[in-house]
């Protein structure tokens, strides 16, 4: 049986829960049995090994601005040539394509508009009003994901070729977009391994 090339995946590494993703990611591919490396990604020329990005958590704005200087014309180049990215919470809100804010409505705000949705950022409301909850998510099959909400947006509506995943409380919190994934929650801060290997399988798809 042919060996599979060793799988190179990145943490896009400007600002947020960078560590947590490594982490799980690592322990992803020890569980997979797979040969692979984790990146994390601060440079074109980092971008440009990878097979896969995730964008974490932390503050959208902030991401954005640093992804601006020259990062996210990379990404979205790399997207348009099939690299799987997987955004989590702030990361949902830059593969966004229309974003706004649960307070003050329309923002503009640097995105990467990789996604057909529109995301509300800060719908749970602040830090101390974070929790968690089980989600029903397909995808992984029957067992319950521990979702834990941060601050986190959710995606009001969504177009074209993007699909939800997972719902709470009739508001849409996963989308799938062919190779694109996105989520209101934060996977790396639970021992959950599900939702990084699902995505280290797409990339798998393009070895």
């Amino acid at each position: 049986m042919k060996s599979l090339p060793e799988v190179l995946v990145g943490v896009l590494g400007l600002q947020g829960a960078v560590s947590e993703h490594v982490d799980a990611l690592n322990r992803a591919l020890s569980e997979l049995g797979l040969k692979g490396r984790v990146l994390t990604v601060k440079n074109p020329e980092q971008l440009e090994r990878v097979r896969g990005l995730i964008i974490p958590g932390g503050e959208s704005t902030t991401i954005g601005r640093l992804s601006a200087r020259g990062l996210a014309s990379k990404i979205r180049e790399k997207a348009s040539q099939g690299m799987r990215i997987l955004g989590t919470c702030a990361g949902m809100i830059l593969l966004a394509k229309e974003v706004y804010d649960a307070r003050i409505g329309r923002v503009n705000q640097p995105t990467l508009s990789l996604m057909d949705m529109e995301v509300v950022r800060n719908f749970f409301g602040r830090q101390r009003e974070s929790f968690e909850v089980p989600l029903t998510l397909p995808i992984l099959g029957r067992e319950l994901f521990p979702g834990v909400f941060i601050r986190a947006p959710i995606v009001e509506k969504v177009w074209g070729e993007a699909e939800p995943l997972a719902t709470y409380n009739g508001k849409i919190v996963a989308v799938q977009q062919g190779r694109l994934l996105a989520t209101s929650f934060h996977p790396e801060l639970t021992e959950d391994l599900r939702l990084h290997k699902y995505f280290i399988k797409l990339i798998l798809d393009t070895l």
